[in-house]
């Protein structure tokens, strides 16, 4: 979680948008993206899951899978790193973006 923290802290710099702002307390994850809305994701130890609220698709959660080495949606399929890039790519208007989680 900490290397996507400083990923989204950095590209936030970067774009230099000033509605965009990264927090990050107590493993609970905000980011907002304007007008777009705001992304809570918040890392479950105990459960081996990621729990997200995505302005975009909505709440999810991802469970760690090790055979595939990424956070990964029992309903879709989809990894949260994947889920990430897609919304992000579009709400920032990037089309070349890597987030550091699977």
């Amino acid at each position: 979680m900490d290397e996507l923290v400083t990923f989204l802290e950095d590209l936030g710099d970067a774009m230099e948008m000033e509605d965009f702002d990264v927090e990050y307390t107590q493993g609970v994850l905000t980011l907002s993206v304007g007008e777009a809305g705001t992304y809570v994701v918040n890392k479950q130890p105990p459960n081996q899951q990621i729990w997200i609220s995505s302005p975009v698709s909505g709440p999810e959660r991802f469970d760690f899978r090790k055979d595939h080495d990424a956070w990964v949606c029992r309903k879709t399929g989809g990894t949260l790193g994947r889920l990430l890039e897609q919304e992000l790519r579009d709400i920032l208007g990037m089309g070349n973006l890597s987030v550091p989680i699977k």
